[in-house]
């Protein structure tokens, strides 16, 4: 099965953001993939923490969920969209929610992120908690592969990634396919990105497809970027550094199957 990382630089401007990400969507499906993976907070990177607020929209109905369903359908994809801001009963909270939606354009999963990001350096600051209501529940679906295969997908964010407890509870269950689509920061990213992504295929001997945001942005921020495909191994198979674009990849479910038999450590699991 082919797979496609949608990179992007999104900024202040949510139809823009929508635009770009409809023209990588197309070329993610010109390319052969049957799933794409756009990037967290793809629909908006905004001034301020509270712009996510004024973006949200209720599960089920809105622009953004519209757009995503309609992009799944009009190009046969399965579709992971990054991440998008869901209502919730607290009006100065929303959910960091990635939603997947089949080629018929229904929406099949919702993943809340769990782990909030606080990071302080004395230089930069961050802190979601103070607009975001975490989620609290690991969330996987089934995706059958043209080729017959059926995969078991585990959903998670960006921060999630420092969570290893939570991709083994997606290996656990059977996942082979774990996503992560991030807006890791230049400083974070550039010390723990590939590291983490790596040590999460290689533990849970699954596949990671990991969909970042990758430059400067309006607002000031620097995102790090590197979206890559990891193999169960722990190799590298594609990497689109800065900037907007794609990578697109094929998984094998044979050679998964086999780094399983020749190294049985999900097996060992004592813990």
């Amino acid at each position: 099965m082919k797979v496609a990382a949608l990179q992007m630089v999104s900024g202040s401007s949510c139809g823009a953001n929508l635009a770009a990400a409809r023209e990588l969507l197309e070329q993610a499906a010109a390319a052969g993939a049957e799933l794409a993976l756009l990037p967290e907070y793809f629909c908006l990177m905004g001034e301020r923490d509270t712009d996510k607020l004024g973006l949200q929209e209720a599960f089920g109905r809105g622009v953004i969920q519209t757009f995503l369903s309609d992009a799944a359908r009009e190009l046969d994809l399965w579709i992971v969209g990054g991440t998008l801001p869901l209502s919730t009963p607290d009006p100065q909270r929303v959910c960091n929610a990635s939603l997947a939606f089949a080629p018929s354009g229904a929406c099949v999963a919702r993943y809340d992120k769990i782990h909030l990001f606080r990071f302080d350096n004395g230089v930069e600051r961050y802190d979601e908690a103070r607009v975001l209501q975490a989620g609290s529940t690991p969330v996987s679906f089934e995706l059958p592969s043209r080729d017959g295969h059926r995969w078991r997908l585990g959903l998670s964010v960006c921060y999630d990634l420092r969570f290893p407890e939570l991709y083994r509870a997606y290996a656990a269950a059977g996942a082979d396919l774990l996503l992560v689509p991030s807006a890791f920061t230049y400083t974070t990213g550039q010390a723990h990105w590939e590291l983490l992504l790596r040590a999460r295929a290689v533990e849970n001997l699954c596949y990671v497809l990991a969909a970042a945001q990758g430059g400067h942005h309006d607002n000031g921020r620097r995102t790090w970027g590197h979206s890559m495909l990891v193999q169960p191994w722990g190799e590298v198979a594609q990497r689109l550094e800065q900037g907007a674009g794609l990578i697109v990849a094929e998984l094998d479910a044979r050679r998964m199957q086999s780094c399983r038999q020749q190294l049985p450590a999900l097996e060992h699991r004592v813990l």
